[in-house]
C-alpha cells in the first residue's frame, strides 16, 4: 500500500460471531477491490485517448491501497480472501477490455457506475458492522471516499450514463461476486 492503513491507531476487539460476519464482509470488499484492478487494468488496455488511459492506470494504484487494507483486516480476523478471486479478476479484466473498446466515454461512464455500486455496498457494510468495530468502519469509510472522488473523476472526465440493460447486468455480476465472496 502506498497510504498507511487508517485503522492503523484503532483498537479491535470481536466476538467470534462478529469476527466471522465482518471477515465475510471484508472478503467481499477485498473481491470488490480485486474486481476494480481487474476493470480498470482491462480499460487501460484498449482506451484511446492517453488521458484516459493514464487515468486508468491511477485509479489502479490507488485500489492497490484498498486491496492492501482489506487483506490485512481479513488476517488480524483470522480469515482469507476469497478463492474465487482470479475468475472474479478474469470477468472482469474482459468487462473493462469491452468497455474501452466500446469508446472513452463508455469506458468512463462504466467506471462511474462502477464505483457507484462500489460505494453503494460499502455504505451497506458499513452499516452492518458492529458498532464497537472502529478498526474495519475506518478502513471503509476511507474506501468510499476514495470510490466516490473516482466516480466524480471519471464524470469529469467525460463518462456517459450506461444504457440500462448494461446497468441491471453489472447489478446481477456484483450479486453473484458478493453472495459467493462472502463464504468463499
Amino acid at each position: 500500500a502506498q497510504r498507511s492503513n487508517p485503522a492503523n491507531s484503532e483498537p479491535s476487539q470481536l466476538c467470534v460471531s462478529d469476527a466471522r460476519h465482518v471477515a465475510g464482509l471484508m472478503r467481499v470488499n477485498h473481491s470488490g477491490e480485486v474486481c476494480a484492478q481487474a476493470l480498470y487494468h482491462g480499460q487501460a488496455l484498449t482506451a484511446k485517448l492517453p488521458h484516459v488511459r493514464e487515468e486508468m492506470q491511477q485509479a489502479a494504484i490507488e485500489e492497490q491501497d484498498h486491496l492492501a487494507w482489506c487483506e490485512d483486516r481479513l488476517k488480524e480476523l483470522d480469515s482469507h480472501t476469497s478463492v474465487l478471486n482470479p475468475i472474479w479478476y478474469g470477468l472482469s479484466y474482459g468487462m473493462g477490455a469491452i468497455a474501452g473498446i466500446a469508446g472513452d466515454k463508455y469506458s468512463l461512464g462504466f467506471v462511474a457506475e462502477t464505483e457507484r455500486q462500489v460505494s453503494q455496498h460499502l455504505q451497506e457494510h458499513i452499516q452492518q458492522l458492529p458498532s464497537h468495530d472502529d478498526r474495519s468502519r475506518k478502513i471503509l469509510e476511507q474506501m468510499n471516499e476514495d470510490e466516490l472522488h473516482h466516480r466524480e473523476t471519471a464524470l469529469k472526465a467525460g463518462g456517459v450514463d450506461l444504457p440500462v440493460p448494461v446497468r441491471i447486468t453489472m447489478t446481477a455480476i456484483s450479486k453473484l461476486m458478493t453472495k459467493t465472496s462472502y463464504y468463499l
